[in-house]
C-alpha cells in the first residue's frame, strides 16, 4: 500500500530526503544510542553521501541530528554554530566501503562523558534510514518503533528476564534481534517495542549484574 508519505516525503529543512532528512535521522540514531549529546564525533561518508553531500546540506543535517535537531528543525541551518556551542567537535572524512554499501551510508565513532560507540547505517530513501550495525554487532534498526538497545554479557535467562519487565511494564514486543561475539561473551539485543518502556522499567533493567549498557531510543519521527 502507498503512503502519503511515501508520495510527499517527510516534512523536512533541506533539498533532499535522501541527503538531508535521512542524513538527520541517522545522527539522532548515533546520539540516542550513545545517550545524549556527543562531546567528539567522527563521521565517514561513503557513496553519494561523500561525492555530493556538502552541496545537499548532508553535513549539517547530519551534525544538527547528532545535537537532537528533528529533520524539520530550522536549527538545521545553522547546526555548526550550535555545535560549537554545545561544546561538539565534529569530523568528516570519507571511506570506500565496498560495492554492496549503501551508496548513502555514514559511520559513526562519537563519544561523550568517557563512553564511544560506533555506528553504521544509510538512508535508503524518502527519509527512511537503515542502521546496520552498533560496536561491530549486525543489527537491522529504522527508527520506526521504541528501541532498546543492550550490551550484556551472554547470560542464560537474559531474554526472558527483559520480556518479562516489558510484560510487567505493559509493553508489546514488536521485534527483537541478539547478535553474539560467543557463547558467553558479549551479547547486542536490539528490541523494538509499541510504546516506550518508563523509567522504572528501564532501571530495573540496568539493575542487572550482567548488564554493560542499555540505551532507550526513542521513535524518531
Amino acid at each position: 500500500m502507498v503512503s502519503l508519505f511515501d508520495i510527499l516525503g517527510p516534512v523536512m529543512v533541506g533539498p533532499s530526503s535522501s541527503h538531508t532528512a535521512g542524513a538527520c535521522r541517522l545522527g539522532l540514531m548515533a546520539r540516542a544510542v550513545l545517550g545524549g549529546t556527543p562531546e567528539k564525533a567522527l563521521i565517514e561518508l561513503h557513496g553519494s553521501f561523500a561525492a555530493t553531500g556538502e552541496g545537499h546540506g548532508t553535513h549539517r543535517a547530519i551534525v544538527g541530528g547528532l545535537l537532537g535537531f528533528a529533520p524539520d528543525d530550522l536549527r538545521l541551518r545553522a547546526a555548526y554554530e550550535e555545535a560549537e556551542r554545545a561544546g561538539l567537535d565534529w569530523e568528516f572524512t570519507t571511506v570506500d566501503l565496498g560495492e554492496e554499501a549503501h551508496p548513502n551510508t555514514a559511520r559513526f565513532e562519537v563519544e561523550r562523558a568517557g563512553e564511544s560507540v560506533r555506528l553504521e547505517g544509510a538512508s535508503v530513501g524518502g527519509g527512511r534510514i537503515e542502521v546496520t550495525e552498533i560496536d561491530g554487532f549486525q543489527v537491522a534498526l529504522g527508527g520506526d518503533y521504541h528501541t532498546l538497545v543492550v550490551l550484556a554479557h551472554d547470560t542464560p535467562g537474559t531474554i526472558a528476564t527483559i520480556a518479562g519487565i516489558f510484560a510487567e511494564d505493559g509493553v508489546n514486543l514488536a521485534t527483537m534481534r541478539v547478535d553474539r561475539t560467543g557463547r558467553n561473551k558479549d551479547a547486542l539485543m536490539t528490541i523494538e517495542i509499541d510504546e516506550p518502556i518508563s523509567d522504572e522499567a528501564l532501571e530495573k533493567i540496568r539493575s542487572f549484574p550482567w548488564l554493560r549498557w542499555v540505551r532507550r531510543v526513542e521513535q524518531i519521527s
